[in-house]
Order: C-alpha cells, then structure tokens, then sequence
C-alpha cells in the first residue's frame, strides 16, 4: 500500500504536473493500494488536459535548453529529464534558444518535450519539426508530452519512495 498523507500526495502530483483540476482529481481517490493503480488513475485525469490546463502547467516549465530556477521537486526533474550526452553543445544551445524564441512568437507559449531519453539535437528536429505543425494539432501533442511527463515523474517518485 502507498501510505501518503493527502497533504504529501498532493505536493508529488503538483511536482509531476502543476494543473490543479488533475491533482484534485487523482488526489480524490487515494488512499491507493497499489503503484499502477495510481498510474492508471493519473492517467485518465490527465485525459484529456484542456488548453487552460496545458496553459497552467506550462507556467511551471522551463524553457528546453534552460536551467530551471528553485530547488523544487519539478525543477530537479527538469534538471535530470535536460541532461543529455550534448548538453554542453554551444551550437545547440544556441539553436535551441532561437528554436524556442520562434516557437513562442509562433504558438505563444514555451515548447514543450518530453526531453528524457532525448538528445539536445534530436529535440531541436522536433521542435523544427513542430513549427511547421497548425496550432490545433501542435495543441494536441503538447497535451500529449505532459501527459507523458506527469507519467514519467510520477512513477519515478513512486520507485523512490520504494527504495
């Protein structure tokens, strides 16, 4: 059984995905008996996500490429989920950054990646890629890369605090 007080069930779901109606909701059905119970209720809350609430979690998400600032929870996760083997790549970095500045005059808002288990220049392509996309269906995929973000960040929490 994950034993969770509400009050640190909320503060790891905040930490995987800052959209309140999601934690509301996944919090709702605690206490859960099992890790894939909890996955799987995540899940369905965070299907499907709304513009607002892709919006609101947005706000806590660094720039791709950019350290973030705090030593929150979300923040470590940025920090781990934006390392990569080119990390230190100045020609990327630099790209990277003129990527996200033309992403957010384009879709007026900040990309968003699920970055783990990506190069820098494998997330520069998609981000080029997804440029070229309309509004409507770049929308989509963002909803989809923080779906599979919270996903990602929560089964992780669940492994560290099983260990």
């Amino acid at each position: 059984m994950l034993t969770y007080s509400a009050r640190d069930l909320r503060i790891r779901l905040y930490a995987c995905l800052g959209v309140e109606r999601w934690v509301d909701e996944v919090a709702a059905g605690a206490p859960y008996t099992e890790a894939n119970a909890l996955v799987d209720a995540a899940r369905r809350a965070a299907t499907p996500l709304t513009r607002l609430e892709v919006d609101e979690a947005l706000a806590g998400h660094p720039r791709i490429g950019q350290a973030p600032t705090g030593a929150g929870a979300a923040q470590q996760f940025s920090r781990r989920e934006q390392s990569s083997v080119d990390a230190d790549d100045a020609e990327l970095a630099s790209s990277l950054a003129a990527g996200n500045r033309d992403y957010e005059v384009r879709f007026g808002r900040v990309f968003l990646i699920r970055a783990a288990g990506r190069t820098r220049a494998e997330i520069l392509a998609e981000l080029n890629r997804r440029m070229l996309l309309p509004d409507e269906v770049e929308a989509l995929i963002v909803a989809s890369e923080l779906r599979e973000i919270a996903l990602l960040r929560l089964t992780a929490l669940i492994e560290l605090g099983a260990a």
